[in-house]
Formats: structure tokens, sequence, C-alpha cells
């Protein structure tokens, strides 16, 4: 892309906050009227838009990965997922996979209020390398694995950030996990990286930023 393909300069200005009280969820609904300002100089109708906010705003993703005789392989964490359980299979324009709520992801987790620097950042990757894999590995480690995305920007301003670390699988212990019901019971699995892309591709790895990570992964080995 270069100059000419800039995005057009179409500029968002806040009429009035109709957000609801907080009342202490993980997410909190954010209702806001807006009022879109064009480059011709020209006003639209003011409108609302609802978006959802939470405290801890940004999450890490890691690529935790070995070579075995030649070849990368990966770590996968089972992931309890409660949207899962509420969508209406009435609604989907395919058939719904049995999956129950859980998915198959890499370990990630939530960027904390004090870890909200490029050092924070990796040592928040760190703290979720041990919660989740049971991978004791400082953060100067952890190497960045291409730049952030937003995975769901038309919800919520959440970023990922991506990162990947070279693991020893004879160090690993058993996982701490964040204390949550939703990680109480949580399965480890190591797969080979090519495996884990072609699960991607038929479908039985339907987590998102995990396909990304590892295809970015994949490339830096290529």
């Amino acid at each position: 892309m270069t100059d000419s393909d800039a995005l057009p300069d179409i500029r968002l200005e806040l009429v009035e906050d109709l957000s609801p009280p907080d009342e202490g969820g993980f997410l909190r609904l954010v209702r806001r009227r807006f009022r879109a300002r064009y480059p011709d100089g020209s006003v639209s109708e003011p409108f609302v838009y609802d978006a959802v906010d939470r405290r801890a705003i940004d999450a890490v993703v890691i690529a935790a990965h070995f070579v075995s005789r030649s070849e990368v392989w990966v770590y996968l964490r089972s992931a309890v997922r409660p949207p899962l359980l509420l969508r209406d299979a009435a609604r989907s324009p395919v058939p719904e996979r049995d999956r129950g709520t859980g998915l198959w992801e890499l370990p990630a987790g939530l960027v904390e209020v004090g870890e909200q620097t490029p050092d924070g950042l990796r040592a928040c990757a760190s703290r979720e390398l041990a919660e989740e894999l049971g991978f004791d590995q400082p953060p100067d480690l952890m190497r960045e694995l291409g730049p952030s995305t937003y995975p769901a920007p038309g919800i919520i301003g959440e970023r990922h950030f991506y990162f990947e670390v070279e693991v020893d699988p004879k160090s690993r212990t058993e996982p701490g996990n964040d204390g949550s019901p939703l990680e109480h019971g949580g399965l480890v699995r190591s797969v080979r990286l090519a495996d884990a892309l072609a699960l991607c591709a038929q479908g039985s790895i339907e987590d998102a930023k995990t396909e990304l990570a590892l295809r970015r992964l994949a490339d830096r080995f290529a």
C-alpha cells in the first residue's frame, strides 16, 4: 500500500454517552451516540453504537515450540469458551460442529494494568506461559511474532500481541492455572506444527488468533 491508499479521513464525534451503570462484571457495555464527519465536510445524523470494554483490554498470545527430529512442535491448550454455548444452531448458516464449549488454542492471557509497556508484555507472556503450559521462561526470551492485531474491532478495541519462545519439553511442569473454573481440568498437548496447520485447514482448530500465530511461526521457520 502507498500514501494514495490511505484510509479516508472520517472522524467520529461523541454526541452523548448512553452507557448503563458499570455493575462490575468482566465486560462492560459501552453505548454512545456518535456523529460522523466526512472529508467533504458533510456530517451524518447522530447514531447509537454499542461496544464492550473491560479493565484489562489487551492480550498476549504465545507460541511455545521445540524441535524434535528436525520437525517443529508447538503446544496447544484446551479452552472453555461460554459464548459457544450461547450460539443458536438454528441461526447458523452451516451445520454446527459438535465441539461442546471448548476449543484448542495457543496459550493466551490478559495484559494487566501494570504490564502495559513493551517490557510488561514480555512479562505477561512469561507469566501466562507458566500458568497455562507449565514452562518457566524469563521475559527476555519472549520474542515478538509479528505486529499486533485487532481480533474483533466491531465490538471491542482489544489488541492481541504475539510472542514465540523455544522451550525444553523435559522442563515442563504441571500448569498452575489462574484458579478459575474455566481453566480447571484443561489439557495441554504438543503437536507438530505441520499437523496443527492441517487441523486449521480442516476446521478442527477454529480459534483465529491461534491459526494466525501458527502461520507466522511457520513463516519464521521457513
